[in-house]
């Protein structure tokens, strides 16, 4: 078995390869028209992949005692450059920036998957390698999936990109949800299984995703990769697919408001 950062440097190459399928293709209607995200267009989703890769590229190459860590400032010169390109210019950065930044992953070897660190400017402390392209991870596949939304309203979460972000929230990336969380929308203890799936939705101080064998008092039916996007905000009524339930002591509304997205 693979590592988890070389799990997910792979679903990060596959997502990569799916987008680059996609976007060389659309129209400059189609770069200017509504993306999964509500207030984005699906241009303004490839200058924030774009942007983010370019950071978490410079990241890395810290890491690895190839540049000087990033000063301050750095971030936001970036989205400024970004921000000031036009659809077209933003679609075709995007796939050189991820391009780099996906080579560059897999070029670290195996044998330092576990024992690198990369500092982060949001966090205090810098975080394992796996973590770092698990971060990178669940952006990606949200906003993949946004463009891919802003295209075609059935789209759902590639496979097994969307099962592999499960894992790390599950895990080091928990804390998360517990930013992101609101289990006061619903104000009572949920344990919400996903029917086919060894996870479960935990609401009570926090919200968390695990493991677990809890007893359910709640169940979530429907694809795996629908859940997935219920804990970003992407499973509002337009994108929620036929077959999906939940039963219990919860809503599937009152999980939507726990999880208004990002």
């Amino acid at each position: 078995m693979t590592t988890l950062a070389g799990r997910t440097i792979a679903a990060l190459r596959s997502e990569h390869d799916t987008l680059a399928g996609t976007v060389p293709g659309l129209t400059p209607e189609q770069l200017s028209g509504p993306s999964g995200a509500s207030e984005w267009t699906v241009a303004d989703v490839l200058s924030h992949l774009g942007s983010g890769a370019e950071i978490a590229l410079r990241d890395l190459r810290a890491a690895l005692g190839e540049a000087e860590p990033p000063g301050p400032g750095f971030n936001q010169s970036v989205w400024d450059r970004w921000n000031a390109l036009g659809p077209r210019e933003q679609a075709a950065g995007w796939l050189e920036s991820d391009t780099a930044l996906v080579t560059a992953l897999e070029a670290v070897p195996a044998e330092r998957h576990d024992e690198l660190r990369v500092k982060l400017g949001f966090l205090p402390e810098p975080v394992p390698f796996a973590s770092y392209a698990g971060l990178r991870l669940n952006e990606v596949v949200n906003h993949v999936w946004d463009v891919r939304a802003g295209l075609d309203p059935a789209a759902g979460l590639t496979e097994p990109a969307g099962l592999v972000a499960a894992e790390h929230l599950a895990g080091g990336l928990g804390f998360l949800l517990g930013f992101v969380g609101k289990p006061g929308e619903v104000g009572r203890p949920v344990v919400l299984e996903i029917a086919g799936t060894p996870y479960r939705v935990v609401l009570d101080e926090q919200v968390r995703l695990t493991t677990e064998e809890l007893p359910a008092t709640a169940t979530f039916t429907g694809p795996a990769e629908a859940a997935v996007r219920l804990l970003s905000g992407r499973l509002t009524p337009k994108f929620t697919p036929a077959g999906v339930a939940v039963t219990g002591n919860v809503t599937l509304d009152e999980l939507r408001a726990v999880f208004p997205g990002y």
